[in-house]
């Protein structure tokens, strides 16, 4: 992968960055906290998420979308807002995240700690002009028993774009973000993966297929430009426990590029699918330095000239 992860003690936070972590730590408190455990079998709270989220981006300005599919007799909703591209409005930049939680956790890390900064992105982009659409989309169903099903939310969307013929140039998956170490040996791994990557828990990993691995490489290059954070990547084997367990897998099954942005979850975070997976795990000023350069790596891509952005298809 190119150039060096950051290394060494993190800078201090700036003004905004410190405003973004308290956005974060609101969002994952309502969700997690305020909230719960949220999935059709806690119908009602995984209807308070969906409108919570609804609410948030209508509050950004944004003319939220809703779509609606049965499940098991009950209503299911994906939820979509976009920033419609001045230049190129018909490629789509997609950031998504899933808002359920496994059944027996208030999902904190996961996934509430993939929604806040789904919501913080949504909120810098508001008023912004980009050349190239950029579109925020909160899913549901991702957790078993939907999880690689009919029913996941991503699947629906998915299957939707492609029977519409949307160009999604690239679809970016936040999935459990929050949980960071700086322990020597905290960070785990799937065979062979240990032999090439880190074994401390304090960086944000770029993983995908290998079909996907020229956007792995271009993701990363422009994190490490715009952000003071450790970061790895990886464009492997599908195969391989954990590269295709979130909501990138299918936009995958449709045909196009995605690439999960992660802190390895089961791979490091010792409550992952527990009931322990509270707010107060969640590390909110990894978390607002991540977005922050997520913010600006979106925003280098939605307005790139077309020639640099073809060698990435």
């Amino acid at each position: 992968m190119p150039g060096d992860s950051f290394r060494g003690p993190l800078p201090p936070l700036t003004d905004e960055q410190r405003r973004l972590e308290e956005n974060l730590r609101a969002s994952v408190q309502q969700l997690a906290g305020t909230i719960g455990e949220r999935n059709l079998f806690h119908y009602k709270q995984l209807v308070a998420s969906a409108e919570y989220i609804h609410a948030t981006l209508a509050g950004f300005g944004y003319e939220v979308g809703r779509q609606r599919y049965q499940v098991s007799g009950q209503a299911c909703d994906n939820l979509e807002a976009e920033v419609r591209g001045t230049d190129k409005p018909e490629e789509i930049l997609l950031i998504g995240a899933h808002y359920d939680s496994v059944q027996g956790s208030p999902g904190a890390n996961d996934n509430a700690s993939g929604v806040a900064a789904l919501l913080a992105l949504a909120r810098a982009f508001a008023r912004t002009r980009p050349s190239r659409t950029v579109r925020f989309v909160a899913f549901t169903n991702e957790e078993p028993p939907f999880f690689q099903s009919r029913h996941m939310g991503s699947r629906v969307y998915a299957q939707q774009s492609r029977a519409q013929g949307e160009k999604i140039l690239l679809m970016l998956s936040l999935e459990t973000i929050g949980y960071y170490s700086d322990e020597p040996g905290s960070q785990r791994y799937p065979f062979p993966l240990s032999f090439f990557y880190p074994s401390t828990a304090n960086f944000i990993a770029f993983v995908s297929n290998m079909e996907c691995a020229p956007w792995v490489r271009r993701l990363l290059t422009a994190f490490r430009r715009h952000a003071q954070f450790p970061s790895e990547g990886g464009a492997v084997w599908e195969w391989i426990p954990g590269v295709a367990w979130s909501d990138h897998w299918s936009f995958w099954k449709e045909g196009y590029p995605a690439v999960m942005v992660t802190d390895t979850a089961p791979n490091r975070y010792p409550h992952y699918h527990t009931a322990a997976d509270t707010p107060d795990k969640v590390d909110y000023a990894r978390m607002a330095r991540l977005v922050f350069g997520l913010q600006r790596v979106i925003t280098e891509l939605a307005n790139a000239p077309s020639r640099t952005m073809e060698s990435d298809r």
